[in-house]
């Protein structure tokens, strides 16, 4: 028996001096493996640890095992049922309002409040059996190019039924990236042909605020309330008050919204100082958005155009001006949303919009669900080739010098 003693030279120390930091290294290395794993465990228990990972829960993915077992067709990726799991869930909720948005459809949202994109060049909306119409053509584009027209109504993109689809979704699907090709199924009610036609998606760039004048009265359109809302229109109001307009048109019609920061910046540049609109949350806590003097359009003769169209921000300003006595509202019976959305960018480019408090108008009237009464009323009948009967009922009330406080509701025929 050979005994190594400390400082041995002889040919078994070198190898057992060698030994001993191997073991170390073995002994850390297990020590790293274990801490790797209990600190995944705690990760995996955080992501986990919620007060609906309960029992009930295991009922999904028994559903999920079933479905991959015994579903004879192809299943999609699991990225897609996942998607699908969680429009449902939030879909259950039962405000429209509320949802999760896959990345193309996060995609439209960011788009829109951005005014640049891939699309065929066209105003769509959906009508009241959820059909996706087009509403109006851009001149050069690729949709009138290929010869779409006004009250077309999309069947399928790319082959893919959209009935059911909110108009989000079927948005996000026709825009694209430029120089990328969709393929469209259309119906055309005035004949009651259905044809598929191939377009290429340009840049299209939303135009936010346009100007122009009628008879020494302004007119100004704004489509959306983006991050340059304000700026913008308040560049076209100046112009047409150097212009030495008599009065002015707001034209909120078929504005979705955006913005709430915009909605209040754009109200404030007719208004003096008082409220525009109060936010109160599930909690009824109150959130109340002021406007303050000196702006550039407070003492201009004001009327307001809405419509059907007119959501959300427009119905924030429209709102605003009507309680405030400052303008009178022109038009139809605006849409009815009064709710405000938290959006949150969730991984993989998709989204969730959730609502999280309601909106009132200075005179503390609720917007959802029943949509601003204009205080003069255009009815779509009284639509002549050329003219713009919502325009034409303006220049009248400007005309007439008639204040809201003074005129009760009436309808032009």
């Amino acid at each position: 028996m050979i005994v190594n003693k400390p400082g041995d030279d002889s040919p078994s120390a070198p190898a057992k001096r060698l030994a001993s930091p191997m073991r170390t290294q073995m002994l850390f290395a297990g020590v790293l493996i274990a801490a790797i794993a209990f600190l995944g465990g705690v990760w995996f228990t955080g992501r986990m640890d919620s007060p609906h990972n309960t029992d009930e829960f295991d009922l999904f993915w028994q559903s999920w095992a079933i479905l991959e077992d015994e579903f004879y067709y192809e299943l999609p990726p699991d990225r897609e049922l996942i998607y699908g799991a969680a429009q449902g869930l939030l879909a259950a909720a039962g405000d429209r309002y509320t949802f999760f948005a896959p990345p193309q459809a996060a995609a439209y949202d960011r788009q829109t409040l951005a005014g640049e994109f891939g699309g065929i060049g066209a105003y769509v909306g959906q009508d009241t059996d959820g059909q996706l119409v087009i509403t109006a053509l851009f001149s050069g584009f690729p949709a009138k190019e290929a010869g779409l027209l006004a009250q077309d109504v999309i069947e399928e993109i790319d082959g893919v039924p959209i009935a059911g689809w909110t108009l989000e979704t079927a948005v996000g699907w026709l825009r694209g990236e430029i120089g990328s090709e969709v393929t469209l199924t259309v119906y055309r009610p005035g004949d009651g042909s259905r044809f598929t036609v191939e377009i290429t998606r340009a840049r299209v760039e939303l135009p936010t605020a346009i100007a122009d004048t009628y008879d020494g009265v302004g007119y100004v359109r704004l489509f959306t309330f983006n991050d340059r809302a304000t700026e913008l229109l308040e560049g076209e109001i100046e112009t047409l008050i150097r212009q030495g307009v008599t009065g002015l048109i707001l034209d909120l019609r078929g504005n979705p919204g955006g913005l709430l920061d915009q909605a209040v910046s754009v109200s404030d540049l007719f208004l003096d100082e008082g409220v525009i609109v109060t936010q109160q949350d599930r909690q009824g806590r109150r959130m109340t958005y002021r406007s303050q003097t000196g702006q550039i359009a407070e003492d201009v003769p004001l009327v307001v155009l809405i419509d059907g169209g007119s959501a959300s921000a427009s119905e924030v300003v429209a709102g605003a001006l009507q309680d405030r006595g400052r303008a009178a509202l022109i038009g139809q019976v605006s849409f009815g949303k009064g709710l405000v959305q938290h959006v949150h960018d969730l991984p993989g480019g998709s989204q969730v919009h959730v609502t999280v408090a309601l909106w009132f108008t200075p005179n503390e009237t609720p917007i959802q669900d029943q949509g601003l009464a204009p205080d003069v009323v255009v009815e779509d009948s009284v639509a002549e080739a050329g003219r713009d009967p919502f325009v034409d009922a303006a220049l009248e009330y400007l005309a007439q010098g008639a204040g809201v406080a003074e005129q009760e509701a009436q309808t032009l025929e």
